[in-house]
């Protein structure tokens, strides 16, 4: 019987068989509820900044005495493909890009103990390094806009960051910057005639405001079995701690700051502009005509493997909860951009696509084998997509728009073995030369094992795409590979859950006379349209260079850039 055969005969007819279908079923909505849904595949490149202060060196000295010693030593580490840097006077930057796929951690790691090896050979004056890594992660995920034609940057400013601090308890928020506004600060404006007339310098003003505000721990000491901390000093908390300041002594009389300087507790100094612009979209909210208004922009970035649509709705939900508590009323937030919900857009388009070919492929065997052989072949689809989702689960994909296309590509070819197995299932019943189950085994027999080369055989041409390197790698990998596995899958389905629906659903119709193949439609279809050529070689060799002819001429096309081509997308 081979393979296939023993196979259909010791699932067949076994009760286990529906309970293996339904718990394929079962892991593949729990891997598709589990898998985080994202825009696009999310390829890890390490790349890490090194910051190198050296105070009152020129570009020059900087570049020959700390730029080219460190690239030299970097480009020893294993992975690192290239490195790139910027020399200007009193620093320097250095861009160090990783391998595509090596590990962040261990990247950072052996950057990290390659330059503490080295830290002997640095030229003095040259500061510690500041490392900094950059990831696909710190993309921001949701982007929202605070903007009021009522409050300015400042009072903007400081929502925002009260804001944030709420948005940064939300599960799986990574990072939260608040963009724009202005800071509070408190300024300390300086009084020269008075500076000069109490013989106090800048510099003196500065000491001491950099001595005032801080705070030690001086000692302890014990007592009545109680041991009690000794901490002196404190920080400065607003204007009057920094205007009663001593500074310096004139006579016998103490200097306080407020004496020589002028002490504003407001917004910092304006560096930077930030506006919302009102558009028709805008148009319900009831605000006075002007176009612009000024806005502060909070960013939120995801955590690595969680999911961008429920972290962007767990966001929004907050941000719903404090409305009118710490969002004034009179404060507007528009959000300016939303990764979750325009990935989760596109999962389900894909996820409706899907599902529209799927029914196109049963429909189509249904006009040929019958609303019952339809019926067994669309059975076999979720299950095969269902075991392939799960394995993207285990594998650490993600629902995005490359992994749901493989499975799209992959429909009409992983219903190939069940309708196989379905087809020649349903002819068998109609020849009616053996009892029932007797049919079904020996037509998966017959066409079992060529159906299993034909399987390994397209999963051998696809294969290949996952060992792709570069950029492309990760980024195309997700369809070879589910591609690959959904076939094993619907070869599985084919072998096992087929057999077992074709024998319950599919049944003998038409007379009882031995059914035979040329009294079929579609072979009389056949016979009238290809006999002709089979009969005329010259035909044959007709058709093959009309064939030829259009294969060149599609090809053609990308060569005088009819068609263009982009494999990876503008992000």
């Amino acid at each position: 019987m081979g393979i296939a055969g023993r196979l259909a005969h010791a699932f067949i007819d076994s009760k286990l068989t529906p309970l293996l279908l339904i718990a394929a079923l079962a892991i593949g909505i729990f891997g598709t509820l589990k898998t985080p849904r994202e825009e696009e595949p999310q390829i890890v490149v390490p790349i890490v900044d090194i910051f190198i202060p050296y105070p009152g060196s020129s570009a020059r000295e900087m570049e020959e005495r700390v730029t080219k010693p460190l690239e030299k030593i970097i480009s020893q580490i294993p992975g690192v493909e290239y490195i790139y840097s910027m020399s200007g006077p009193d620093f320097a930057v250095l861009t160090v890009r990783y391998l595509v796929g090596e590990d962040m951690e261990e990247s950072l790691v052996k950057l990290w103990s390659t330059i503490m090896k080295n830290m002997d050979k640095k030229q003095e004056g040259v500061q510690f390094p500041l490392l900094k890594t950059s990831s696909i992660d710190d993309v921001p995920v949701l982007t929202l806009t605070l903007w009021s034609d009522r409050y300015d940057g400042y009072q903007l400013r400081r929502v925002s960051t009260q804001l944030a601090e709420e948005i940064k308890k939300i599960n799986n928020v990574s990072e939260v910057e608040v963009k724009g506004g202005l800071k509070r600060q408190i300024r300390v404006i300086l009084d020269r005639e008075k500076l000069e007339a109490h013989l106090i310098t800048p510099l003196q003003i500065a000491q001491q405001i950099r001595a005032a505000n801080q705070q030690l721990t001086s000692g302890s000491f014990q007592r009545l079995n109680t041991e009690y901390i000794v901490r002196t000093g404190d920080f400065l908390e607003n204007a009057e701690d920094v205007a009663n300041l001593v500074v310096g002594v004139s006579g016998s009389h103490p200097v306080y700051l407020r004496d020589v300087a002028e002490i504003v507790d407001g917004p910092e100094e304006v560096s930077s502009y930030v506006f919302h612009g009102i558009g028709p979209a805008t148009e319900e909210v009831h605000v006075d005509r002007r176009s612009e208004y000024p806005g502060v922009t909070i960013a939120i970035a995801k955590r690595k493997g969680s999911d961008a649509m429920q972290v962007a709705s767990q966001v929004m939900k907050k941000i719903e909860a404090l409305q009118g508590s710490l969002i004034p009323q009179d404060i507007y937030i528009a959000e300016t951009r939303n990764y979750g919900e325009t990935a989760s857009e596109k999962v389900f388009t894909l996820l409706e696509h899907l599902m529209g070919a799927i029914i196109a492929v049963t429909v189509v065997v249904g006009l040929f084998l019958g609303w019952r052989g339809g019926l067994v072949v669309f059975a076999s689809v979720p299950i095969t997509f269902a075991l392939t989702l799960f394995v993207y689960y285990l594998f650490g994909y993600t629902l995005n728009r490359v992994t749901l296309f493989a499975l799209i590509f992959v429909t009409g070819i992983v219903v190939d073995d069940s309708i196989i197995i379905a087809e020649n299932i349903h002819r068998h019943f109609l020849m009616r030369r053996l009892p029932k189950l007797q049919s079904a085994i020996a037509a998966i027999s017959e066409v079992g094992n060529p159906t299993i080369l034909a399987t390994f055989t397209v999963i051998a041409s696809v294969l290949p795409m996952a060992f792709v390197s570069g950029l492309m790698g990760p980024y195309m990998s997700p369809m070879p590979i589910g591609a690959s596995m959904a076939m094993l899958f619907s070869l599985f389905v084919a072998l096992v859950g087929t057999p077992w629906l074709a024998y319950r659903l599919l049944k003998a119709h038409g007379e009882e006379k031995e059914y035979e193949v040329e009294d079929t439609r579609i072979y009389k279809f056949y016979d009238k349209t290809l006999g002709p050529f089979f009969n005329k070689p010259r035909r044959i060799w007709m058709f093959l260079g009309v064939v030829v002819v259009l294969l060149v001429g599609s090809v053609s096309l990308f060569f005088f850039r009819l068609v263009e081509v982009k494999i990876l997308p503008f992000d």
